[in-house]
C-alpha cells in the first residue's frame, strides 16, 4: 500500500508541478536558512575553539579593559597599563616555568612594500618582546623569532604573517632575510607565521610584529595601555599564577588593599566561553526564524493540500468505489505532503550546508557536514508534512463515494 501511495503521490505531483515547486521552494527557504545559519554558527564555534586551543588554556593575559563582546556597555575601561608597569610586572614576576610578554597594536592601517609589489594599508603592526610567540600561541613556520639582544636594541627587524608573505613574494621562503618597508622605515624580515586564518575579525596573516622598543620609537603617539600575557608550565598551575600575578601586579599600581584591582586578567578559555555563550543567543534566534519559516511553509502547503482535496473529489470517488478504505485514502494524501514538504527539505538542506562552509571558508574554519542539523532538518520534514497534510486528508477520507461521483 506504501508503494502504491507513493506512486500515485508521485503522479500528482508532476500534475501539478507549479504548485509543487512553490509549496517544496517554500519548504526549502525555511530548511535553508535554519540548516545554513546553524552550520555557520557550527564552524564559527569550531573557529573560536581552535583558536583559543591554540593559544592554549594554561594562559592569560593582564589589560585594562574587559570583554568588548555584545556591545559596548559590556566593556569596562580602566587604568591604561604603562610600559613602565609592564616591564616592572616582566621582571619581577617570576613565577616557575612561565613566561610573559608584552605587546600592544601599534598601528592598525599600515601598507608593507617589497619593490613594486605593497599590500593594502590594512595590516597591523604589533610592537612585541622575545616571549609573545610563545605566550600568544603563534608559530614561526620559516625563519626565526626575536632574541632579548634585538629586542632591547630595537633592531629593525619584523615577523610577518604568511597572508603578507604569499601577497609581496609568492611564497614564504623568499620572504626571509628580505627588507620591507613599513610606511616609511625598513626592516629585515627574520620570520614568516604559519597560517591560522581569521578568528573574530581579526586574521594573524595580515599582522607584523617588531621589537616593542622599535615601535615605541616610531609608533607611540597618543595614549597606549600596554597588554600583559602570561604562560604557565601546565594548566594546574594556572589558579596559583593569576593569584599571584594579581598580588605583584597590585603591588606595581600600588591598588590599596580595600579597593578592587584596577586592571582585568582575562583567561584565555574564559574568553572563549564568554564567546561560545553569545553565540548561542544567535543560535536560538536562527532557530526561532527558521520555525517561523517552516510554519508558514505548513499553512501553505495545508492551503495547497485542501485545493487538492477539492479538484480530486472525482478520482476519490472513484477510489472509494473499487474499495478503498477511508485509512487508504488518508494514508495516500498524508504521503503526498510529506513527499512535497521532502523534496523541498532536500534541496534546502543541501543549499544550507553550502551556506554554512561557505561562512567556514571565509573565517578560516574547515569543510563540516552537520548530521545533526541534517537529521533534525529531515525530521521536521516530516512533521510539517504530517501536520499540514493530515486535515486536508482525514477530509478526503470522509468523503461519500456516491456524493463524490456526482462532483464536477
Amino acid at each position: 500500500m506504501l508503494l502504491e501511495n507513493t506512486n500515485i503521490a508521485v503522479q500528482a505531483i508532476r500534475s501539478q508541478k507549479t504548485r509543487t515547486a512553490i509549496t517544496a521552494l517554500i519548504i526549502g527557504i525555511g530548511l535553508m536558512a535554519l540548516v545554513g545559519i546553524l552550520s555557520a554558527i557550527d564552524a564559527i564555534k569550531q573557529s573560536i575553539a581552535n583558536n583559543f586551543a591554540a593559544m592554549g588554556a594554561n594562559t592569560f593575559t593582564i589589560r585594562n579593559r574587559g570583554i568588548n563582546i555584545g556591545g559596548q556597555h559590556n566593556v569596562v575601561h580602566k587604568k591604561d597599563i604603562s610600559f613602565a608597569e609592564a616591564m616592572l610586572f616582566c621582571n619581577k614576576f617570576n613565577f616557575p616555568q612561565a613566561q610573559s610578554s608584552i605587546s600592544y597594536a601599534a598601528k592598525f592601517d599600515a601598507t608593507l612594500k617589497y619593490l613594486n609589489q605593497k599590500t593594502n594599508p590594512n595590516i597591523r603592526v604589533f610592537g612585541v618582546n622575545e616571549n609573545y610567540f610563545a605566550t600568544s600561541g603563534l608559530t614561526i613556520e620559516y625563519g626565526r623569532g626575536f632574541t632579548a639582544t634585538e629586542i632591547n636594541g630595537g633592531y629593525p627587524l619584523i615577523v610577518i604573517g604568511s597572508g603578507i608573505a604569499s601577497k609581496l613574494f609568492g611564497n614564504s621562503i623568499k620572504a626571509i632575510t628580505q627588507t620591507v618597508n613599513v610606511g616609511s622605515y625598513r626592516y629585515k624580515v627574520v620570520g614568516v607565521l604559519q597560517s591560522k586564518g581569521s578568528g573574530m575579525g581579526f586574521s594573524t596573516d595580515n599582522s607584523v610584529y617588531i621589537s616593542i622598543y622599535n615601535a615605541r620609537q616610531y609608533y607611540n603617539k597618543g595614549t597606549v595601555s600596554y597588554t600583559i600575557s602570561v604562560m604557565t608550565h601546565n594548566i594546574q598551575q594556572l589558579p596559583v599564577a593569576i593569584s599571584e600575578a594579581t598580588s605583584e601586579f597590585r603591588r606595581i599600581r600600588k591598588v590599596p588593599l580595600n579597593k578592587e584591582n584596577n586592571f582585568d586578567i582575562i583567561k584565555s578559555d574564559s574568553l572563549a566561553s564568554k564567546l561560545m555563550e553569545n553565540i548561542s543567543f544567535v543560535t536560538l534566534a536562527a532557530t526561532v526564524i527558521g520555525f517561523i519559516t517552516l510554519l508558514g511553509a505548513s499553512i501553505s502547503l495545508m492551503n495547497i493540500m485542501l485545493v487538492s482535496v477539492t479538484e480530486r473529489t472525482r478520482e476519490i470517488g472513484i477510489r472509494k468505489s473499487v474499495g478503498a478504505t477511508p485509512q487508504v485514502i488518508k494514508a495516500q494524501f498524508l504521503t503526498e505532503a510529506i513527499l512535497i514538504c521532502l523534496i523541498g527539505g532536500i534541496a534546502g538542506i543541501a543549499l544550507g550546508v553550502i551556506i554554512g562552509n561557505a561562512v567556514s571558508l571565509v573565517i578560516g574554519g574547515s569543510f563540516i557536514i552537520p548530521w545533526v542539523w541534517i537529521s533534525v532538518g529531515l525530521f521536521l520534514c516530516v512533521v510539517v508534512g504530517v501536520t499540514a497534510g493530515y486535515y486536508p486528508a482525514a477530509k478526503a477520507s470522509k468523503l461519500d463515494p456516491v456524493e463524490a461521483l456526482r462532483y464536477e
